[in-house]
């Protein structure tokens, strides 16, 4: 009887004493920080507005409160946005891929609105240099001759 509690004892005592690692001392690999950093796009914004350039400079910014909605979501490597126009019901979105390096942002859409697909049946990849924070991002449409054009500028709401 008592070896049997003895060992009954050991075998509680050895299951117990098997525990998990805390977290703080689980090591992060370099792949996981790199998509932490690679992923600042990964959420849910909104446009507010647009900046007009000549010469590289702002010459020009407006809101886009009065004009219509547009929300942007990036997953890992979807992208998604839509376009509510207030003065129009028609239907105005585009789904694909995208890659972000070096401040450059390449969106590659798969299918849209009627109205997008047309346009994506002449061009299925957007470029653009992007300036991103935590909270906000602006995508810049480059000339040919790489100068800056206009831009849409977002804010995380998500």
């Amino acid at each position: 009887m008592k070896s049997k509690v003895l060992i009954l004892s050991m075998v509680f005592l050895f299951v117990f004493s098997c525990k998990d690692k805390p977290k703080s001392d689980i090591e992060v690999t370099d792949s996981e920080t790199e998509l932490e950093v690679n992923n600042g796009l990964k959420g849910t914004w909104e446009l507010t507005g647009f900046y007009n350039y000549k010469d590289n400079v702002v010459v020009d910014s407006f809101s886009n409160n009065t004009i219509s909605r547009q929300i942007k979501m990036y997953t890992d490597t979807k992208v998604m946005w839509c376009k509510l126009l207030k003065t129009d019901s028609i239907e105005f979105f585009g789904y694909g891929t995208y890659k972000y390096a070096d401040g450059n942002l390449a969106e590659i859409l798969e299918f849209g609105s009627a109205f997008m697909n047309e346009v994506i049946k002449e061009k299925q990849q957007f470029n653009f240099q992007l300036n991103l924070t935590a909270d906000r991002f602006e995508q810049i449409e480059l000339d040919d001759d790489g100068n800056k054009v206009y831009s849409e500028n977002y804010k995380r709401i998500e």
